[in-house]
């Protein structure tokens, strides 16, 4: 699928645009195992984890709007994200999303938001990871249930999208033992297959080939401890 900086990038090397745009080639039109609305959350995922906040950031931005996304949905991304990729980044990647919609004269946001439940108990993270967690640290274990807890509302994007979405941030930040392991189980049980999966880590082979590398054994070591049928 051609992005909007193919003619940018061929104005600075036209070398390095036509190897991006086979990269590109492979993995967004041979990957059918996700949808074109996955691919453009999972590339803006990436821009916030590297803080790639540039050309790519503002390529991603457009493409979402032009496929239908709407400001809400990316700001819920952000706010979904924020804990795993850190609230930093996703501030500066939230204020950079401002400054595109009006430089490209797009729809803001309508406020469309969720009920933030900051203090509250309950909290959505698996018990057995709960507990391993406040045996680790009880406070950081406070911390997590927060996280989760504000984030529990949220109705914009889907139990996958949100799954695939802390899966990419895994992967490029090689965070590849207990927070992934919770999140490829959440998005199985999402309904995602075996594949789904695969393809989620291959994808982000387009923001680092290496950690994608290593993140496919460690996703296939994972499929067989666990007995996952391999579809």
């Amino acid at each position: 699928m051609p992005l909007p900086f193919d003619t940018h990038a061929k104005a600075l090397d036209p070398v390095f645009a036509e190897m991006s745009a086979a990269t590109d080639h492979v993995l967004w039109e041979e990957t059918p195992e996700l949808s074109t609305r996955e691919k453009i959350l999972l590339s803006l995922v990436a821009d916030v984890s590297q803080q790639t906040l540039g050309l790519p950031y503002e390529a991603h931005v457009v493409t979402a709007r032009e496929h239908g996304l709407s400001a809400d949905e990316l700001r819920e991304l952000l706010r979904f994200i924020s804990y795993d990729s850190g609230y930093p980044a996703a501030l500066a990647a939230l204020a950079r999303l401002t400054e595109i919609e009006q430089e490209k004269n797009l729809p803001g946001p309508t406020g469309l938001g969720h009920q933030v439940d900051a203090d509250g108990s309950a909290s959505p993270i698996p018990a057995p990871t709960r507990k391993a967690v406040r045996n680790l640290d009880a406070s950081f274990a406070d911390f997590m249930d927060l996280q989760s807890r504000m984030r529990a509302g949220m109705s914009l994007l889907s139990a996958r999208e949100r799954a695939f979405a802390t899966m990419t941030v895994d992967v490029l930040y090689q965070t590849l033992d207990e927070s992934f392991r919770v999140h490829v189980t959440r998005a199985l049980r999402a309904g995602a297959t075996p594949d789904e999966a695969r393809a989620v880590v291959r994808f982000s082979a387009r923001f680092g080939m290496t950690k994608a590398w290593r993140a496919l054994r460690v996703l296939e070591a994972l499929f067989t401890e666990t007995g996952t049928v391999f579809a």
